[in-house]
């Protein structure tokens, strides 16, 4: 059996990510997930790894408290080490049964401090601390805690809401600042937009003369963004394409190696374990690494140790006839490979797109016609890239009762630069999870449940497009 691509425990899910650079190994600390009822708290737990294919998990690493302490769940924060061999985790604390004078539970700052190399964590429940007036009790949590060297003193910044406007754009990143890590005071807040219900898991790092604000909002859509600035204390900059992936790639946090920055989140599983079912919190781990245009905006694909890591060839016959053109002025054109791919493997295909060209892309899991399949679909003249499914949901009998009003998976639309030329799209399917990236710059997740084997296949609609490489490969474990 074939190592699995993205790390998921075997007895739960992986939940938000905290990730800590240390060694040249990635100390990825996770939120444990399990969907029994009743719900037990929510621990810490870790995973570590050096190469980004291989992963070792070490299981619980900071327990949740009891049903009387204020972390029974112990929910997202950051790891610093304060340069003396110390490590200080901060977290939130969060106890269903600890209600705050509104009615809804508390959210709080908590701190633990590791002095064996965050092999074990002692909690420090005298320094927990809420929210101050203004700010709702309820929303006091991810506290992400970085040294600001032009201010020489720590900024903890926590995803909060004012308690006062419009419900669903009271979202801040609240500020606290520090000289020793232990004591805090309460400032103004970091970013401030009125734009959103909250920003999760706020994250903050220096590249190069860049400044980058990364965070995670759920009002108008469920998915992580960033922002870019010359300080950390702004104005911020909205680039073009400000999100990281789309619906399916939750609660992104960040890691620096060897000058390269990683993206570690979570892949969202389905209720039912169905394509048409409701996206779930939690999922399978995924990473991307981030790339940096000469403009300070950032691309992002897959890391060259994931890619490397498909060595193997599958030949299809597609790739006999190569150079491949597909051309259907005015209407579709699909060619299918003769055999079945399996179930976990990377492909590449490099597309010549030509002018007017209104879509073309890859099927995943296709029938031998084309009809049944996903769809990563390029569409240059809407300048996105897509997801789809065929058949979609069907509610009758009748023709109207198909789902073909429905031009695609909405959450999963992604904005990329498809102008005429040569375009790179690649692909790993591992099982029901599926990663797609276009030219190393924009990428998008999904799920796949419903189809579970097929071929692969190639299609132009309203246009031309010309195959001129297309590569196939999977994992042969040692």
């Amino acid at each position: 059996m074939k190592r699995s691509v993205f790390f998921q425990p075997a007895d739960g899910w992986v939940g938000d990510l905290i990730p800590f650079e240390k060694d040249g190994e990635f100390w990825l600390f996770y939120l444990h997930e399990d969907r029994s009822d009743p719900k037990p708290g929510t621990s810490w737990s870790l995973v570590t790894t050096k190469d980004l294919t291989q992963f070792e998990n070490h299981g619980v690493s900071l327990h949740h408290g009891s049903e009387t302490d204020l972390d029974f769940n112990a929910y997202t924060g950051s790891v610093v080490d304060d340069g003396s061999g110390v490590h200080h985790l901060f977290y939130t604390g969060h106890n269903p049964r600890n209600l705050g004078a509104d009615g809804t539970p508390l959210q709080l700052v908590m701190h633990a401090t590791s002095t064996d190399g965050m092999r074990t964590w002692q909690k420090h429940p005298e320094l927990t601390f809420g929210a101050p007036d203004g700010y709702e009790t309820g929303d006091w949590r991810d506290p992400f805690v970085f040294l600001d060297p032009h201010r020489n003193q720590w900024r903890m910044l926590v995803a909060a809401r004012h308690s006062t406007g419009p419900e669903r754009r009271r979202g801040v990143i609240a500020q606290c600042v520090s000289q020793d890590l232990m004591t805090w005071e309460h400032t103004e807040p970091f970013w401030d937009p009125r734009r959103y219900i909250t920003h999760e898991c706020p994250d903050v790092f220096a590249w190069g003369d860049w400044w980058y604000m990364v965070y995670s909002e759920f009002s108008e859509s469920f998915t992580t963004r960033y922002r870019m600035a010359k300080s950390p204390d702004g104005p911020w900059i909205v680039p073009p394409q400000d999100s990281i992936d789309g619906r399916a790639f939750y609660a992104s946090k960040s890691a620096e190696r060897d000058g390269r920055r990683f993206f570690f989140g979570w892949i969202a599983t389905k209720e039912g374990n169905t394509d048409q079912g409701p996206w779930q919190w939690a999922g399978t781990m995924s990473v991307l690494e981030a790339h940096q245009n000469p403009d300070g905006t950032l691309g992002f694909s897959f890391a060259d140790e994931l890619v490397e890591s498909f060595w193997e060839d599958v030949p299809v016959s597609l790739t006999s006839a190569l150079p491949a053109r597909l051309s259907a002025p005015d209407g579709y054109t699909a060619v299918i490979s003769d055999e079945e791919l399996p179930d976990q493997f990377y492909a590449k295909a490099v597309l010549d797109i030509a002018a007017d060209t209104t879509e073309c892309g890859l099927l995943l899991r296709s029938s031998h016609d084309g009809d049944h399949s996903y769809v990563l679909r390029l569409e240059p003249k809407r300048g996105r890239l897509v997801f789809d499914r065929w058949p979609r949901a069907i509610t009758g009998d009748g023709q109207w009762q198909v789902s073909g009003d429905v031009p695609f998976d909405i959450e999963l639309e992604r904005p990329c630069d498809l102008t005429p030329g040569t375009h790179t799209l690649e692909v790993i399917v591992d099982g029901d999870t599926c990663v797609a990236v276009v030219d190393r710059q924009v990428a998008l997740s999904a799920r796949i449940y419903d189809h579970t084997t097929g071929r692969i296949g190639v299609f132009a609609g309203e246009g031309t497009v010309t195959v001129t490489e297309l590569e196939i490969r999977q994992r042969t474990d040692n």
